[in-house]
């Protein structure tokens, strides 16, 4: 019996997830700073990571992957790129070999393009915050809800035309300030955040979209994605931890 850790180091948070012979053991969630300062520690210039102090069994091997997997340098783990690892978590999850995977993370969001079980193209959006769980955030906050309150709202929105995460702010307050309802104000920053995915997904559309990542999590942006695109969202059961895992099924 093999028992593989896959760490997916995320700018945000750092996913964990532990697998034995494909069988799912074990999936952690840290914030990022806590990781690194009560779970890790340098030691002749790698990252050594306490396992056990993150109630991880032993294992017979280690996969890193994600923003810090190059950066950190974790010791005694093989690295692997993000596209990679995310790849193959939607494969593994899903069962599915062809399909488009949408990522969207806290930092960044990512578009595959898999044909048989294998990345045929893909495009990713690291420079703006307007398409990352980041964006939802804080358009959350200016609304005064809840991320899982915002994801519940998709119709009758209100327009919104800025795609900037920055002037995005400050139209919102101009439109609450208008006096629109707050169900209405939370549809159109769903609609927003799916316009600056939308040039992306139009490149590289299939049937079926896995939709992974933190912002998976958002139900009104898998409505406005089905309705919009006409495609078959497929959101895995463990769609935040999917890196990790990918990571940890990686044949070595």
């Amino acid at each position: 019996m093999t028992v593989s850790c896959g760490i997916d180091l995320g700018s945000r948070s750092v996913k964990v997830a532990v697998l034995q012979d494909e069988k799912i053991l074990e999936l952690k969630t840290f914030d990022t700073i806590e990781f690194y300062r009560n779970y890790s520690r340098r030691v002749e210039g790698d990252l050594r990571v306490d396992l056990s102090g993150l109630g991880v069994p032993e294992t017979d091997r280690l996969v890193s992957t994600g923003y810090g997997r190059n950066a950190l340098n974790l010791a005694g783990a093989r690295v692997i790129p993000e596209i990679k690892a995310h790849l193959l978590g939607a494969i593994f999850q899903t069962g599915l070999k062809d399909f488009t995977l949408l990522d969207m993370g806290g930092q960044d969001s990512k578009i595959i393009k898999v044909q048989r079980g294998r990345m045929a193209d893909f495009l990713t959006n690291d420079k703006c915050a307007a398409s990352t769980g980041r964006y939802l955030e804080n358009m959350a906050n200016v609304l005064g809800v809840t991320l899982e309150e915002l994801g519940r709202y998709w119709q009758e929105p209100v327009e919104l035309n800025s795609t900037c995460a920055v002037f995005g702010e400050s139209e919102l307050i101009g439109r609450i300030v208008d006096g629109h309802d707050i169900g209405n104000l939370a549809a159109g920053v769903n609609y927003t955040i799916f316009r600056r995915i939308q040039p992306m997904l139009r490149q590289l559309m299939s049937p079926v979209i896995v939709f992974t990542g933190g912002v998976a999590g958002n139900l009104a942006l898998r409505r406005i994605i089905e309705s919009e695109t006409g495609a078959e969202v497929v959101v895995p059961e463990h769609h935040q931890h999917n890196g990790a895992i990918g990571a940890a099924v990686q044949k070595l």
